[in-house]
């Protein structure tokens, strides 16, 4: 059973590696397809129908660059930036359930490398580790711009885990666990937590998904790497596949938060049905969809407006509506 359990688990790790890092590249198509789109622009078209092979073409075009490090850069930190937030945005997928479970030649099948009973907490601690890779690749590139995106990115992710963190403790209070597969279950039996409690599900679940930008680092908070202020900010100094890997880890960060929010506070898979499957992935399309037209239709902030916003706005609105949720829950 333990070696069943073992290859089970190695199978799970392998397909999250392949699928999700697939996406990431096919993300990349979708954001330019949509920009386009909103732009009257056409996006990629020549490589491939309807530009389908670009995300190839850009792929083989960074494994093939040359692999530069300047001369006064901390190498070794360096080389180790584009890993860290490339490797935490996978390890945050060992908590997440992604499908109901399924029977497949006769053996049940769960969708989730590891449930254990503080996943939430997993996934949120594994996340502000994800914020050493910006910071760590900023600070060593020994460039001004690479050294203030790393500044910002220092503020803004640390400002916002706050937030991230409050506004999920009022529904698990509801809950009254960490598991997001028992999340699942309260809302089968209870309803959306988006619904429950006279409101407070729905102020939790707004503060979560406006922290989940900055803590995504997408428009309006793309600050750390704002192109018409920074430059490519942390990422400035980097070519290649080291380049490439800052960017899977965005992308797989942008679906993997795509997941949990509908499994946090809408419902998640449901009863397990293909139905509950299906209208899950709705929803994770639905959010991956908002974070690229936000993206076309905002503008980015400033740094001081976005520390405004969490310090002074989010932070009481989430510590007020904890307050509240306790105080009905008495």
């Amino acid at each position: 059973m333990e070696v069943a359990y073992l290859i089970e688990t190695i199978i799970k790790v392998v397909v999250i590696l392949l699928v999700f890092s697939a996406l990431a590249g096919i993300g990349t198509y979708f954001e330019r397809k949509v920009l386009a789109f909103m732009q009257r622009r056409l996006g990629p078209m020549n490589v491939g129908p309807y530009g389908l092979l670009q995300v190839a073409a850009d792929g083989i075009k960074l494994f093939t660059k040359e692999d530069i490090i300047p001369v006064n850069v901390v190498a070794p930190v360096f080389k180790i930036a584009p890993v860290i937030t490339a490797s935490t945005a996978f390890m945050a997928a060992a908590a997440i359930p992604f499908l109901p479970q399924f029977t497949l030649f006769g053996y049940t099948v769960h969708p989730i490398v590891a449930d254990i009973n503080i996943g939430i907490l997993y996934i949120l601690g594994i996340m502000g580790v994800g914020l050493y890779g910006p910071l760590l690749g900023g600070m060593a590139s020994a460039n001004k711009y690479s050294l203030l995106s790393a500044a910002r990115g220092a503020a803004v992710f640390i400002s916002y885990e706050v937030v991230t963190g409050l506004s999920i403790l009022a529904p698990i209070m509801m809950v009254g666990s960490l598991s997001l597969i028992d999340f699942n279950n309260y809302q089968i039996e209870n309803g959306w937590i988006v619904f429950n409690l006279y409101g407070v599900g729905f102020v939790a679940f707004i503060l979560f998904w406006i922290a989940a930008f900055a803590e995504t680092g997408r428009t309006p908070f793309h600050l750390i790497a704002n192109d018409h202020e920074i430059i490519d900010g942390f990422g400035t100094e980097y070519s290649g596949m080291r380049w490439g890997l800052f960017f899977i880890g965005e992308y797989a960060n942008m679906f993997f938060i795509s997941f949990v929010i509908p499994l946090l506070f809408l419902g998640g898979f449901g009863d397990g049905s293909v139905f509950g499957a299906l209208a899950l992935l709705g929803k994770v399309a639905f959010f991956f969809f908002f974070f690229l037209w936000t993206r076309a239709a905002w503008p980015d902030v400033r740094p001081d407006q976005l520390m405004w916003l969490c310090w002074k706005v989010l932070m009481p609105i989430a510590v007020v509506n904890i307050l509240i949720a306790a105080i009905i829950m008495i």
